[in-house]
């Protein structure tokens, strides 16, 4: 998870110098951001200011809990108790997570369905693992790998620790794992991606659903600022 605070801050100070300031403001959405990066920026400002609103009405801050407050403000951001959601990914390793706690309450606010956020982006964010997987399996793979560890290892002497860089990446092209990765990988990612095209629509879906209630929210806060400040109409 990636609070933002700093971000959020910009965020708002960019939106706040946008228009006229009346008592009678008009909320103007601002239009989506185009690069995926600022996407994400948007997207982790915005639940940024969602869990800050819910952990206020808790009586809870971020930057000023006190180690006290540690462990309440550790439940009331996380969830409490057993985790209620679970995905078991292909590569054997299982993700989990709480349907309570300030996290979850933005999530579900900017996705509008939490347990189906969840699944879905635990999916879709370890493609490139489960393709790794897959590409581990490869015959070919595995015996590139095998002769690579016999290029790190010196001749009668137990491998120990990891090889020298220099050693390791002289020894993966040799043993042809360098040629072999660049060709298995991309490949097998885009088989994993065509099988997974049903989650990477909803993904999408979801991605947009929160963007626009993202630029909401900062319109929402940029009336709320402009009104503070009781500027007269220009």
């Amino acid at each position: 998870m990636r609070l933002l605070r700093a971000l959020a801050a910009a965020a708002l100070a960019v939106l706040a110098l946008t228009g006229c300031s009346t008592a009678t403001a008009q909320r103007a959405v601002p239009p989506l951001p185009r690069t995926e990066r600022d996407r994400n920026d948007l997207i982790d400002t915005a639940q940024q200011v969602l869990v800050d609103r819910c952990l206020a009405r808790r009586g809870l801050t971020l930057p000023n809990a006190s180690a006290p407050q540690d462990r309440r403000l550790q439940g009331a951001l996380f969830g409490r108790g057993h985790p209620e959601l679970s995905v078991t990914l292909a590569t054997g390793y299982t993700v989990t997570a709480h349907t309570d706690g300030c996290l979850a309450a933005a999530e579900r606010d900017l996705y509008g369905d939490q347990r189906l956020w969840f699944r879905t982006r635990v999916v879709v964010n370890n493609l490139r693992a489960e393709a790794q997987q897959r590409m581990k399996r490869d015959p070919d793979y595995r015996a590139a790998t095998a002769r690579w560890t016999r290029c790190v290892t010196p001749a009668h002497e137990a491998r120990s620790g990891r090889p020298d860089p220099a050693v390791s990446t002289r020894c993966a092209h040799e043993s042809g794992l360098t040629r072999l990765r660049a060709r298995l990988e991309p490949a097998l990612l885009a088989r994993v991606r065509a099988e997974r095209h049903g989650q990477l629509t909803t993904y999408r879906q979801l991605r947009t659903r929160a963007l626009r209630r993202a630029a909401d929210l900062y319109a929402e806060r940029t009336v709320q600022v402009t009104l503070k400040k009781g500027s007269d109409p220009s």
